[in-house]
């Protein structure tokens, strides 16, 4: 089994150690913006453990995944808002 997975953040590519978190692996991919508040502000992930719900985007179709709480799978598809 590789160490490695590749997942597609917003199109782009990205391989990241198995055992990665969603999060992690989308700010490794350069993206600081996961979504947008109501008042359209770029939120991001603040507590890292799923309690502040900052980091949602959409994983493989599923919009409000919490990133932090989900890690890499192959060939997972993620979009950022």
């Amino acid at each position: 089994m590789s160490d490695m997975v590749a997942i597609e953040v917003n199109g782009r590519r990205v391989e990241v150690a198995r055992g990665t978190t969603v999060a992690a692996a989308i700010l490794m991919a350069g993206v600081a913006a996961f979504r947008r508040s109501v008042t359209g502000e770029a939120r991001g992930p603040l507590c890292g453990m799923g309690i502040c719900f900052e980091c949602r985007v959409e994983i493989d179709g599923a919009a409000h995944a919490r990133s932090c709480q989900i890690e890499c799978r192959e060939g997972m598809r993620v979009a950022t808002g």
